[in-house]
């Protein structure tokens, strides 16, 4: 999802519970009539692909393909304003270097980050008739991106930890990104997800992670 404090874009995601087939659908709600509409389709569905709202473009990168494991490249975006579309169809932008799912996607100052993530996911085991969620082997990473005035994506310092789930997890303090919790690696023996517990501090004038923990929460 992204907000411009009073619209709220909606896009792709699963139909139905467990491991179900994604989505390509997209939906803008009003806040402020409470009217939900209709956006044009992605160009393929994807499974929690970045997304967010910058130089009035939606943009939506990565996340992961159709069979939910693996990892996509794609960027597109389209034309909106105060909840309406502007354009017909979506327009393909430069891909993200590390593809998957559960990401921060956030802009300050007229950049565009992208922190961490994991390459793939939990698939549908085969032959459930219930799309029956069956494990795979993930990799957790603490990849750091951005975009700016030259359109490419610039490589910045990686997270001392790798980190995932972290979609809404941040906030922008005192011309820092603050990043909390998430989940990292699975424990080794028992292959459980693991919840992580400290609180990152990402400088913007200097774009970098000088502080690896503030706290452990």
């Amino acid at each position: 999802m992204a907000s411009d404090g009073r619209c709220i874009y909606v896009v792709t995601g699963q139909y139905g519970p467990q491991c179900k087939g994604p989505v390509a659908h997209t939906f803008v709600l009003d806040t402020m009539t409470k009217e939900w509409q209709r956006m044009p389709p992605l160009p393929a569905p994807r499974y929690a692909p970045a997304t967010q709202l910058w130089r009035g473009r939606l943009h939506v990168m990565g996340g992961s393909k159709e069979d939910r494991y693996e990892p996509a490249l794609e960027h597109w975006s389209i034309v909106v304003k105060d909840g309406r579309v502007l354009e017909n169809d979506w327009r393909a932008e430069i891909p993200i270097p590390r593809g998957g799912p559960h990401r921060a996607c956030i802009v300050v100052d007229d950049r565009l980050f992208v922190i961490v993530g994991q390459e793939g996911d939990f698939m549908a085991k085969s032959g459930s008739p219930i799309f029956k969620c069956s494990r795979r082997h993930e990799v957790v990473y603490g990849d750091v991106y951005m975009l700016d005035d030259e359109m490419k994506w610039k490589v910045l310092p990686p997270m001392p930890e790798p980190d995932s789930h972290i979609e809404f997890a941040w906030a922008v303090i005192n011309n820092s990104i603050i990043i909390l919790g998430g989940t990292t690696e699975k424990h080794p023996v028992t292959k459980k997800m693991i919840l992580f517990g400290e609180v990152f501090h990402f400088h913007l004038d200097t774009l970098c992670l000088p502080d690896y923990a503030l706290q452990n929460m």
